[in-house]
C-alpha cells in the first residue's frame, strides 16, 4: 500500500501537471528550485543555518512560522505572554547606552530575520499566510513599543557588587537573553574565535581539544567517529564558567531554571520551574570539589600508592596534572552525578577518598573530555585497587566492606557496560551478584544503626552517611534496572530489597549548608520522607504519593522490572489483572510528578526539560514501560549483548512481526513519537551534538526500543495492502510533520527508513558511551535494510525502481521543521 497524507495531495498534483521552470539553484549541489524561498530553505540543509530563534526555549527554526506554530503548540501550556510581547528588543546602530527610568520613546523593532524573508520572497508574491504572519508580528511590536519602560534596581550581592547590570539597549545582534551552557555549543562560523571547553582555572589545553574542523568534505557525510570526537570537544564541552558574567534582561521577575544568581527568588519545582507549587526559595547550585596545590596532588598519588600494595600500578599508571585531575572533577560533578548523586559534593575530599572511588570518578571525567585514553588508565586502575582490596581483605564479609567498595566497583561497572566494549560487559556481568551481596551486607548495618537510635533524629553527619548509603543501594538499583532494559538481563536485586527504607531525599535537603544542630533538624522535620513500600503501595492503589526527584527515578525503575517480570511470566497472556494493575500504577506515577517535591538546586545542563534532569530521565523509562507491556522486542536486547551491529541490525528488522497494526498499537506510536518530538522539537543537528554530554546514557537506551517499534510500524504501514484507518494515517501525517518536504522525499525515500537512519545518525554523532556508537551504526544498517526489503519485494514484482541499498545513493539528512 502506498500512503499519501492529506498535506502531499498538492504535491501529488504538481507531479502530474506541467513542471514549472527551476531557475533558482543551490550552488553546494546545484539541485535547481522554481522559487528562490524554496532554495534558501534547502541550502540551509547545507549550512545548518536555523535563524528563527524561540525566546522562551532556546529552540532554533529554518522558518518563521515553523517558530510560530512551534510557540502555538509547545509553549501554550505554559500560560505565559505571546512570544511577539516577551521580550522588547530594540534596534539601535548606536554603541548601547544606559536607559534611563521612566517612559521614553523607541522606535519599532523590525525582526532582522523577518526581513531577511521578505526579501526572499521579493520576487514573487507573498503568500496570504506569510503576509498575515508578517503583520500580526508587526502589530504585537508596535504594541510593545507603546508601553512605558520598567526600571528595577539592581540586586546587590553579599560582597557589595551588584548582580545586574543597569538595562542597556542592545544592538541588533546582541544578547538579549541571559547566556545560556548552550551558547557556547552552537558551531560559530570561521571569522569567530572558537568558544573554549570545561578548563581549570588556567585553562590548559589537552589534545582532543586541538583537532581540525568535524566537517567533512562532502557536506551531507558525517566525519569518522574518532575525528568527530576530538573536533567537537571545542563546542561541546560547555563553559560554565561564561554563565557568571551573563544577564538577565530587565523586566524578568524570576530567574529561569539556569539562572546564574543564587541570591534571587523564584518558585522552583523539579517538574517544571515556571509551574511549581512549592514555596519562594533561594536557588543554589552544587560545586564541584576541587584540588587546591601540588602537595594535595602528591597526598593522592601517595593515597595510590598505599592501595597498591602489590605494585600493579607502577609500570602503567601515571596521575594527570593538577589542571587535568580538576577539569576531570568538574566534569563527573558538573556533566554525569546530577544523573546518579549518590555521592555528598560537600564531604567528597579528593585527599581524603579512597583511592579507588577516586579514580572511578576521574575515569567517567576523562569520558567527558572525550580522553578515551586517560579514562581506561584511570579506569583500570580503579579496577586494580578494588580488586587488591577484597582479595586481601582477610574473612570477607559483605556487612564489614567500606562503603567505597560499593561506589568504586558501581562506577566501574557503569563505565564497562557502556563502554561499547563487549569483554567489559562481560566483566560487570561477572560481578553483579557481587555488588548486590555488599549492598544486602551493607543495608543490614544501615538497620541495626538506625535501630540503635531508639527513634531519634540523628544530627547532621550521621544522616549524611545514612543517606549516601540510601543512595548508593539506589543507584544500584537503577543500574541494573538498566542492565535489564539494555541486555535483557534477569534483576539482581528484587525491591524486596528495600521493603522498609526510605526513599532518598529531595536534592535540596541532600546538599543543604548547615549553620547549626537545631535548623538542621527543623529541616529534617519539615521534610516528609515516605519509604519504598508506601510509596510502592500508593502507586498500585491508585493513590498519588509525594516523594523527591530521584525518588520519582527508582519508583519507575521498580515499576518497569514489574511490567518486565510480567512479561516473562507463562500466564501473561492471560493475566489481566495484573497488567490492569500496571496500567493503573504507571498513570498513578505520572500522575505524582504534580506533587512531587521542590527543588531548589538548580542543574546547568542544556535539556529540554526545565527541571531536575531525573525527572527528564525517569520520562524516558515511563515511555519504554508503557511500550513494553505491548511490545517487548527481547532478540534485539539479546543481540546487543555481543555487540556485533550487523547481528543488531538483523534483529531489529526480523522482528518486524512483532509489530502489528492494531487500536492498542496506535498508543504505542504515541509513545514513540513523543520521544522522537524531544529531539526534533530541540533541533536534530542541536540534540546530536549536545546530548552526549548533556543527557544521560538512559536516553539512547530507552529509545532504542521505541525507535525499533516506530520504523517497522511505518513500514507496515507504507507497504501493507490493507489501507490505513483514520487514526493510523492522522499519526502518520503527525510523524511526517516533524519533518520538512525536501529532506523526507529525497530519492523518494520512504520515512521508515530515514527515520531510522536520522535516529542512528543523532545518537552516534558525539560519543561519551561507546554504547551509543554501536547503536547508531545498527540504526543505519536497519535503515538500509529496509529500503533493500522494500527494492527487493519491488523487484520481484516487476517495478523498475532502482535499487538505493546497492546503489550507494546517500539519502540527504532530514532537517527539522517542528
Amino acid at each position: 500500500m502506498t500512503l499519501v497524507s492529506a498535506s502531499s495531495s498538492p504535491a501529488v498534483a504538481r507531479k502530474s501537471g506541467s513542471a514549472p521552470e527551476k531557475k533558482y539553484k543551490c550552488q553546494f549541489c546545484n539541485r535547481a528550485f522554481s522559487r528562490s524561498e524554496h532554495r534558501s530553505r534547502h541550502e540551509r540543509s547545507h549550512t545548518k543555518e536555523r535563524p528563527f530563534k524561540c525566546l522562551k526555549c532556546r529552540s532554533t527554526f529554518v522558518r518563521r512560522d515553523l517558530l510560530l506554530r512551534h510557540d502555538r503548540t509547545v509553549h501554550a501550556k505554559d500560560g505565559g505572554v505571546p512570544l511577539h510581547s516577551e521580550v522588547k528588543r530594540r534596534t539601535t546602530t548606536k554603541a548601547p547606552e544606559v536607559s534611563l527610568p521612566g517612559p521614553s520613546k523607541t522606535s519599532m523593532p523590525i525582526d532582522t530575520a523577518t526581513l531577511e524573508q521578505i526579501e526572499a520572497n521579493s520576487d514573487e508574491m507573498v503568500d496570504i499566510e506569510t503576509a498575515a504572519m508578517l503583520m500580526t508580528d508587526f502589530h504585537h511590536k508596535a504594541m510593545a513599543s507603546q508601553e512605558p519602560e520598567i526600571a528595577s534596581e539592581a540586586p546587590i550581592s553579599p560582597n557589595g557588587q551588584p548582580l545586574m547590570e543597569p538595562s542597556v539597549a542592545y544592538a541588533p545582534g546582541a544578547v538579549s537573553l541571559p547566556q545560556m551552557p548552550w551558547d557556547s555549543m552552537v558551531p560559530h562560523s570561521t571569522s569567530e574565535p572558537k568558544s573554549h571547553s570545561i578548563a581549570s582555572s588556567s585553562q590548559e589545553s589537552h589534545p582532543a581539544f586541538n583537532s581540525a574542523s568535524a566537517l567533512s568534505s562532502h557536506p551531507h557525510q558525517l566525519p569518522p567517529i574518532m575525528e568527530r570526537q576530538m573536533s567537537g570537544s571545542d563546542t561541546l564541552a560547555p563553559t560554565f564558567q561564561s554563565m557568571n558574567g551573563s544577564m538577565p534582561v530587565s523586566g524578568l521577575a524570576t530567574p529561569g531554571a539556569l539562572s546564574p544568581y543564587p541570591s534571587m527568588l523564584g518558585p522552583v519545582s523539579p517538574v517544571d520551574y515556571r509551574r511549581s507549587p512549592g514555596p519562594s526559595q533561594a536557588l543554589t547550585m552544587t560545586k564541584a570539589p576541587q584540588i587546591e596545590s601540588e602537595e594535595q596532588c602528591a597526598r593522592i598519588f601517595e593515597n595510590i600508592k598505599n592501595s597498591d600494595s602489590e605494585n600493579a600500578l607502577l609500570e602503567t599508571f601515571h596521575l594527570p596534572s593538577l589542571n587535568t585531575l580538576n577539569r576531570l572533577l568538574k566534569t563527573y560533578f558538573d556533566l554525569f552525578h546530577h544523573h546518579l548523586p549518590f555521592l555528598h559534593p560537600a564531604s567528597f575530599q579528593p585527599t581524603e577518598v579512597a583511592a579507588p572511588l577516586l579514580l572511578a570518578v576521574l575515569s567517567i571525567g576523562a569520558l567527558y573530555i572525550f580522553d578515551q585514553d586517560q579514562a581506561y588508565m584511570l579506569h583500570i586502575g580503579s579496577k586494580v585497587l578494588v580488586n587488591q582490596f577484597l582479595q586481601n581483605k582477610e574473612n570477607f564479609s559483605s556487612r564489614k566492606c567500606p562503603l567505597w567498595t560499593m561506589q568504586g566497583t558501581l562506577l566501574n561497572m557503569i563505565f564497562a557496560s557502556w563502554s561499547g566494549d563487549p569483554k567489559g560487559l562481560e566483566w560487570a556481568c561477572s560481578i553483579k551478584s557481587l555488588l548486590a551481596n555488599m549492598v544486602a551486607g551493607n543495608r543490614y548495618e544501615l538497620k541495626l544503626r538506625t535501630e540503635a537510635r531508639e527513634g531519634a533524629q540523628p544530627n547532621h553527619e550521621q544522616w549524611i552517611e545514612d543517606e549516601q548509603c540510601r543512595r548508593t543501594y539506589y543507584a544500584v538499583y537503577i543500574f541494573f534496572g538498566l542492565l535489564t532494559l539494555t541486555y535483557n538481563h534477569t534483576p539482581a536485586m528484587g525491591f524486596n530489597e528495600f521493603d522498609t527504607l526510605e526513599l532518598p531525599s529531595s536534592e535540596s535537603l541532600w546538599t543543604v549548608e548547615v549553620s547549626d544542630d537545631e535548623s538542621w533538624r527543623e529541616s529534617l522535620a519539615a521534610s516528609k520522607i515516605i519509604t519504598f513500600r508506601q510509596a510502592h503501595d500508593n502507586l498500585f492503589q491508585g493513590e498519588p504519593a509525594r516523594y523527591s526527584a530521584f525518588a520519582t527515578r527508582v519508583m519507575i525503575n521498580a515499576l518497569f522490572l514489574e511490567v518486565w517480570y510480567h512479561k516473562r511470566s507463562p500466564e501473561a497472556l492471560q493475566d489481566v489483572v495484573t497488567e490492569y494493575k500496571l496500567r493503573l500504577a504507571l498513570e498513578t506515577w505520572e500522575k505524582s510528578l504534580d506533587l512531587c517535591e521542590p527543588e531548589t538546586v538548580v542543574v546547568q545542563l542544556s535539556a529540554p526539560h526545565k527541571g531536575h534532569p531525573l525527572i527528564f530521565n525517569a520520562m524516558a523509562l515511563y515511555r519504554n514501560t508503557r511500550t513494553r507491556l505491548v511490545v517487548d522486542l527481547k532478540s534485539v536486547q539479546e543481540a546487543l549483548r555481543y555487540h556485533d551491529s550487523y547481528e543488531v541490525a538483523a534483529a531489529m528488522t526480523n522482528a518486524r512481526d512483532k509489530v502489528q497494526r492494531s487500536q492498542e498499537m496506535i498508543k504505542v506510536i504515541q509513545e514513540c513519537f513523543d520521544c522522537i518530538e524531544v529531539a526534533a522539537v530541540q533541533g536534530i543537528r542541536w540534540v546530536a551534538r549536545t546530548s552526549a554530554t548533556n543527557w544521560s546514557i538512559e536516553h539512547p537506551l530507552t529509545g532504542m526500543d521505541l525507535m525499533v517499534i516506530l520504523t517497522l510500524w511505518l513500514y507496515r504501514l507504507e507497504h501493507d495492502e490493507e489501507p490505513a484507518s483514520e487514526e493510523e494515517l492522522a499519526m502518520y501525517n503527525k510523524l511526517r510533520n516533524l519533518f520538512d518536504d525536501d529532506s523526507v522525499d529525497v530519492y523518494g525515500a520512504k520515512l521508515s527508513s530515514t527515520v531510522a537512519r536520522l535516529w542512528g545518525s543523532m545518537i552516534d554523532e558525539v560519543v561519551v558511551w561507546g554504547i551509543t556508537k554501536l547503536m547508531g551504526e545498527a540504526f543505519k544498517l536497519h535503515s538500509q535494510a529496509l529500503v533493500g526489503y522494500e527494492d527487493a519485494m519491488s523487484s520481484r514484482s516487476g517495478s523498475a525502481t532502482p535499487s538505493m541499498a546497492t546503489g550507494g545513493v546517500q539519502v540527504l539528512e532530514m532537517q527539522v521543521a517542528y
